[in-house]
């Protein structure tokens, strides 16, 4: 892939598996915080599979859209958008009233000193999105970080491991969970839990990072040794098919892939492929911010891009100068303060 224009065109690409589901999915489909990093291209992967499915869908997204060039682009991409501040409740109440929701909207860096808006964001708008859509279906992104760090002998985290967020924006998103799961039960709200760590853009994401400190000869860290990712697209594709998986209490779904990915594995494949012999800083620890995703891969498949694959594209990418985004995971923080 050698531009923007192909990197998304991969990403949004429906498999033959989400077009059947979209053909049975009743409803339209609201996304709340499309501009964040997934969303756009999820928009757009929800477009293009209602047209191959032959259904006819009203796509909508909603976000603040204080980037207007991006409000326009999904516009032609045939998203409907509508400017919002989930915070302001009048605003919340005047969105339609859709069958399907995937809620994106949240606060994860800048928490530090700003503790207090991350949990009106995280904790606070979920039960008021709640109670607005109380007839629809709702998939809740949420994040591995709701896990406390595993030993790497334990092959991550699954849904049912105990939860134990370390630091404010864990706990946040934790309490996210926790408001929805009972607005669920309250209402009987078809719900899906959605715990997702780290979905990979060739412009951002652990990948790219490590790919970049080793281009540029800078030592890597290593104390946070090891890390689950997934390509973008394929996490796409889940919180779409998530929607049919929905229940009462929610279901939880970790979204990840197979691997147990070793940092210094990784820049050493990144250091073969660039030229440059990476360094390291600092030893691994044994444990990590680790899920095993193999409930949601039983029931969607494993992801369709595999880690080698990834891995060759970002490197290609990076030695060729592409487009980048500053949006750092900060996956190396072991003490949860983003």
């Amino acid at each position: 892939m050698k531009t923007i224009e192909e990197v998304e065109a991969r990403m949004t690409y429906p498999s033959a598996k989400l077009i059947e589901d979209m053909k049975g999915l009743d409803g339209d489909i609201l996304l709340l915080g499309i501009g964040g990093k997934m969303g756009p291209t999820l928009g757009r992967l929800a477009v293009n599979a209602a047209k191959e499915a032959g259904v006819k869908k009203r796509i909508i997204g909603a976000s603040r859209f204080s980037n207007s060039s991006l409000r326009e682009e999904l516009e032609q991409a045939g998203i409907e958008t509508i400017a919002v501040d989930l915070l302001n409740d009048s605003e919340l109440q005047k969105l339609p009233d859709v069958r399907n929701v995937l809620y994106m909207a949240g606060n994860k860096f800048g928490t530090a000193g700003n503790e207090h808006f991350t949990w009106a964001m995280n904790a606070y708008l979920p039960g008021r999105v709640a109670e607005k859509f109380r007839n629809s279906r709702i998939v809740a992104f949420s994040t591995g970080n709701v896990y406390p760090l595993t030993s790497l002998n334990h092959g991550g985290a699954t849904e049912e491991h105990p939860t134990g967020p370390i630091g404010e924006y864990g706990q946040s998103c934790l309490g996210r969970e926790r408001v929805f799961e009972h607005f669920a039960r309250k209402y009987q709200i078809p719900m899906a839990i959605y715990r997702l760590n780290y979905a990979i853009d060739l412009r951002y994401g652990v990948l790219l990072e490590i790919a970049k400190a080793v281009k540029a000869g800078n030592p890597i860290d290593i104390t946070m040794g090891h890390v689950n990712v997934i390509w973008q697209g394929d996490a796409n594709e889940i919180a779409l098919r998530a929607l049919t998986v929905c229940s009462t209490p929610p279901t939880v779904l970790n979204v990840t892939g197979p691997e147990t990915v070793s940092i210094r594995w990784a820049a050493e494949a990144f250091g073969e492929r660039l030229g440059v012999k990476p360094s390291f800083v600092g030893e691994e620890s044994t444990t990590a911010l680790l899920s095993n995703a193999g409930k949601s891969h039983q029931l969607f498949g494993y992801p369709s891009v595999s880690l080698r694959d990834m891995i060759d594209w970002i490197a290609d990418w990076v030695a060729e100068g592409g487009a980048t985004w500053n949006k750092p995971t900060h996956f190396q923080e072991r003490k949860g303060n983003y």
